[in-house]
């Protein structure tokens, strides 16, 4: 099979996958999170019970489908890595790994409690920390999804160099990356409580990221 056809049809499957687990992505921060705010507690508990699981099915499936064909992407492409590239695949493993070591682990905590408080058994205790782990990781997510979509795109039609020729822009953006993804393991949301604050965030740091790649 001619490797141009190949090629085109793991980009297709980069980007369908990347669709499903983006949308669910923003489901959960932009939909089912503000509505567990205001959502009763039988309403709560049958969610997590029977809406989320299968929610998290598609949605930690669809973060491996688009991690695996990223991964061929990038082989078929690594003697000619740009800068934007290059971050924003960092941004994207940071991302995939966040949904199955951080996100994934502790919803499934929750799920798991919310299940066996509907089958009339006490609350997990475990639950309650777990909650706000996966809160901030998921926030993170969303606000890394912004400049790594960017960066996706830019590095195809606005590439602002060759990885060899944007060695320390890269490493700075790497640097705040760092940061940010430590501070979506061990800190706390700050302005990422909230949808607008999380949107705003994402944009700043698209802006910020972009910036430090193309002027430095």
């Amino acid at each position: 099979m001619d490797m141009i056809f190949i090629d085109y049809l793991t980009r297709y499957g980069h980007v369908l996958f990347g669709i499903v687990w983006i949308g669910m992505l923003y489901y959960f921060n932009f939909v089912q999170t503000e509505y567990f705010k205001e959502a009763d507690p039988d309403a709560r508990v049958d969610a997590f019970s029977k809406l989320a699981p299968r929610a998290l099915w598609w949605f930690r499936w669809g973060a491996m489908g688009t991690f695996l064909t990223g991964v061929l992407l990038l082989g078929y492409r690594h003697t000619g890595l740009t800068a934007d590239i290059t971050v924003g695949a960092l941004l994207g493993t940071l991302m995939f790994l966040n949904v199955w070591l951080v996100i994934w682990p502790n919803q499934k905590i929750i799920v798991e409690s919310n299940q066996g408080v509907q089958a009339g058994n006490q609350p997990n205790p475990e639950a309650a920390a777990a909650a706000p782990k996966a809160a901030l990781a998921s926030r993170t997510n969303t606000l890394f999804s912004l400049p790594m979509l960017y960066l996706m795109g830019s590095s195809a039609h606005l590439a602002s160099g060759s990885l060899a020729s944007g060695t320390t822009p890269v490493l700075i953006c790497v640097a705040i990356i760092v940061a940010l993804e430590a501070n979506a393991i061990f800190g706390k949301q700050g302005p990422l409580t909230t949808v607008t604050g999380v949107i705003h965030c994402g944009l700043a740091l698209t802006v910020v990221l972009a910036g430090i790649l193309n002027f430095l």
